[in-house]
């Protein structure tokens, strides 16, 4: 079922027509939040138990990861869909174990530059192949030719919610 580019308005709608749909779109959103949520929580369950680590510093990790010349500081809230001050005890801790770095900007004192250590780096990628593992397990019993066809139907609805979200 592809998303529609152009719907009915609301008000052209009856009643009958607008309840179904809004149970429609309210079964996704719960499809996709129980998803999200076995998922995660299983995640969190085995980075906690075979290495004694957080999804949150895990995440951190793998935005340093793809960065090799390391990242603003400030920049990483953003990539993480996080506060700053929800951030700061993660990062303190990650620099604490010693799997990243943290020093100011030479063109501005005032900016900090994170980075991964080498021993954070071998870290992060022995975890990042046991999460790649993980998913692999848990995604298992979904048909393997039906994968890119989900994908695009997400594509779509994450355009239409980013669509939603910058209306007036």
């Amino acid at each position: 079922m592809a998303l529609a580019k152009e719907s009915t308005p609301v008000s052209a709608r009856n009643g009958t027509d607008q309840e179904a749909e809004y149970r429609a779109q309210t079964r996704v959103w719960l499809r996709l939040l129980a998803c999200t949520t076995l998922i995660e929580g299983e995640l969190r369950r085995r980075f906690r138990e075979e290495f004694d680590f957080t999804m949150p510093r895990f995440d951190v990790l793998a935005q340093l990861d793809r960065e090799p010349s390391g990242l603003v500081l400030g920049e990483l809230p953003k990539r993480l869909m996080v506060s700053a001050g929800n951030l700061t005890p993660i990062v303190d801790r990650l620099v604490e174990d010693g799997y990243i770095t943290r020093t100011p900007s030479n063109l501005d004192r005032r900016v900090q530059i994170v980075c991964m250590t080498v021993e954070g780096r071998k870290t992060f990628r022995r975890m990042a192949k046991s999460h790649g593992a993980w998913l692999a397990e848990l995604l298992a019993d979904f048909p393997a030719d039906r994968y890119e066809g989900l994908i695009s139907e997400l594509d779509e609805l994450k355009g239409a919610v980013r669509d939603a979200l910058q209306k007036p």
